[in-house]
């Protein structure tokens, strides 16, 4: 998410000055968050975090940023059900098919209650895992949501796995890519198919890939895709 913060998320915050941004995803030294937190002092707003297992200490930030920063230390499809509202969301977390598209249905039902589906930023839709599900936490997602994985590494030449070398090889990684219910970008269409919102969805593809759900309006639509089309990105 940091690499795009200067030429596409913080155009997006400014266009639609949100009061409350949910990020779920703690990234390795929270660069992003440190982003939205200074975004949230300044224009005087609240962000809140999820993150089952931050990977640093989480107190600094609670002291520095008191006012404006809430962190549930869950899962995020514990966490999403007790938030009442979000006008801007941020899902870099567990990606895989079943964990995405309910972060979506959840984010639905808050949209539902409050009238008005928030904008939605999905980190890591393109290669690896756009068609490939990772799973960081195995045990909250149902063993028929499962694919077959093992902590073996990907290159973009091959769907399947490879025995030695090749990125994340650290990760649950499914077997191989594409099929029914496999990746965040397949979470993504998929929800785009039943959702009862008339959403629209534009994409990046450097970077892994960053996805934008924004409710679907003429001007909004051109003016995020001019964004996208003058980030350099």
């Amino acid at each position: 998410m940091n690499r795009f913060w200067e030429k596409v998320i913080k155009p997006i915050l400014i266009k639609y000055d949100p009061q409350h941004i949910v990020e779920i995803g703690f990234f390795l030294s929270g660069r992003t968050t440190i982003k939205l937190l200074e975004y949230c002092k300044m224009m005087n707003s609240k962000l809140t975090v999820v993150d089952l297992n931050p990977e640093f200490n989480t107190d600094a930030y609670e002291a520095v940023f008191a006012e404006e920063l809430v962190i549930h230390k869950k899962h995020s499809l514990t966490a999403l059900p007790d938030i009442n509202s979000a006008d801007v969301v941020l899902i870099d977390g567990d990606h895989n098919w079943y964990t995405v598209y309910h972060e979506l249905m959840n984010i639905e039902q808050i949209a539902t209650q409050n009238g008005k589906f928030p904008v939605v930023i999905l980190h890591d839709i393109e290669w690896p895992y756009g068609r490939r599900d990772s799973y960081y936490y195995p045990e909250y997602v149902p063993i028929e949501f499962q694919k077959p994985y093992a902590k073996k590494g990907m290159i973009a030449e091959s769907s399947e796995l490879i025995e030695t070398g090749g990125i994340n090889i650290d990760q649950n990684n499914a077997l191989y890519e594409y099929g029914e219910q496999n990746g965040v970008l397949t979470a993504i269409e998929d929800f785009l198919q039943v959702t009862t919102f008339a959403l629209s969805f534009h994409r990046l593809d450097s970077n892994n890939g960053l996805g934008i759900l924004i409710p679907k309006d003429q001007h909004a639509d051109a003016l995020l895709q001019y964004i996208i089309d003058t980030s350099g990105l």
